[in-house]
């Protein structure tokens, strides 16, 4: 099955810091998936990430406890960048806007920094070289041994 949107739902405590938080990344917003409960963060052409107000995200899962992403972990998001730089100056903005900074991995071929942004939701920002995509990480690895 193929599906030609992805929504991903993340609760956040205050819905203009976060907003303010992402467009100081460059991000945008798709009007159409805001208002005053929620933020349509436009992460790809098909890729949004909604984010919702606690009590509003509490909607959806009435009968669970929604997380706080700064003690426990649900989703980790991980986005693709063109390039290393690329990777390097997304996490450092995301720091320099507020984020906590995680970690780095550097395969070589494969390159990706992490943050957790105001609510505590970590995004994890990687780069991986196009042949290795090719041919899927672990066979380019192997092959370059």
């Amino acid at each position: 099955m193929k599906h030609a949107m992805i929504f991903v739902n993340l609760p956040v405590a205050d819905l203009a810091a976060s907003r303010a938080f992402f467009e100081a990344l460059g991000y945008t917003f798709d009007e159409r998936f805001s208002d005053e409960n929620a933020a349509g963060l436009l992460l790809g052409d098909t890729q949004v990430a909604m984010l919702l107000r606690r009590d509003f995200y509490q909607t959806f899962v009435p009968d669970k406890q929604v997380a706080d992403a700064r003690s426990a972990s649900e989703v980790l998001v991980c986005l693709s960048a063109e390039s290393r730089d690329e990777v390097d100056a997304l996490a450092d903005g995301a720091v320099a806007a507020g984020a906590s900074a995680g970690r780095t991995e550097d395969h070589g071929f494969m390159y990706g920094r992490s943050f957790d942004d105001l609510d505590g939701h970590t995004w994890e920002i990687m780069w991986m070289d196009p042949a290795a995509v090719e041919a899927g990480p672990e066979a380019y690895a192997a092959g370059q041994s």
